[in-house]
């Protein structure tokens, strides 16, 4: 993990007053999440999380390239350290950009997942590169169903539309124009509390098809079959 990747979690959870004054100041994200993704699948007794860095995630075993606060289990998604068939359900949220070998990791997802358990992969299409610790590449919705093994698709949409898109390169393109952090800063949050209104535009675009060539981050549901089953409509 690179040293500003380990500075930006500890500022997240730090309680020094700039840190405070920094998380208090920040704009709001220049998204808004689509309403219509779902979230309903079911959770088990064990549940995985992939890449939870710092946060807290109750009811998953959160795992994480580095032993920060928050996370249960240290590891490589490409080497999960768990039996077979353990999970109900894995979440593996904007995680595989950041991964050399990508397919790799969707098959220890397979792996550990129960049969009849489901698996929530998202992912950025068009966002700016963010190095946490790298960015290796971007995936749209068939690129993801391409990677899903023996999983079947239930569900798949994107979570988060073109304006976010827009907003998030305005915002990286303006801080390109100064010099320095403290200038870089200072445009992040002017930018990003002039423009954050516009997010909800998506909330308009995020119902139409063409979205899609736009789309900032997009996501499937998959399920792990069982033997003798029928697959799940998909929705």
């Amino acid at each position: 993990m690179t040293q500003n990747t380990q500075q930006l979690i500890r500022s997240r959870n730090s309680s020094r007053w700039i840190h405070r004054l920094a998380r208090w100041i920040s704009p709001p994200a220049p998204l808004v999440m689509n309403p219509a993704e779902p979230r309903d699948f079911p959770l088990g007794r064990w549940n995985l999380y992939l890449g939870g860095a710092g946060a807290r995630v109750p009811g998953y075993v959160n795992v994480d390239l580095v032993a920060h606060p928050g996370v249960d289990t240290v590891a490589d998604v490409k080497i999960l350290p768990f039996p077979t068939g353990l999970f109900t359900r894995v979440e593996c949220d904007a995680v595989l950009e950041h991964v050399r070998d990508p397919e790799a990791a969707m098959r220890e997802i397979e792996r550990v997942l129960q049969p009849g358990g489901f698996a929530h992969v998202v992912t950025p299409f068009c966002h700016p590169l963010h190095r946490y610790p790298e960015d290796y590449r971007r995936f749209n919705i068939p690129a993801l169903q391409a990677m899903s093994g023996s999983l079947e698709l239930v569900a798949a949409g994107w979570r988060t539309g073109p304006t976010a898109t827009l907003l998030a390169v305005v915002i990286e393109y303006v801080k390109l124009l100064f010099p320095g952090n403290a200038w870089r800063a200072a445009a992040h949050l002017a930018v990003g509390w002039l423009t954050f209104p516009l997010r909800y535009l998506d909330l308009i675009l995020l119902r139409r098809p063409e979205a899609a060539c736009l789309g900032n981050h997009c996501y499937v549901w998959l399920r792990k079959p069982e033997a003798g089953r029928p697959s799940p409509t998909s929705r």
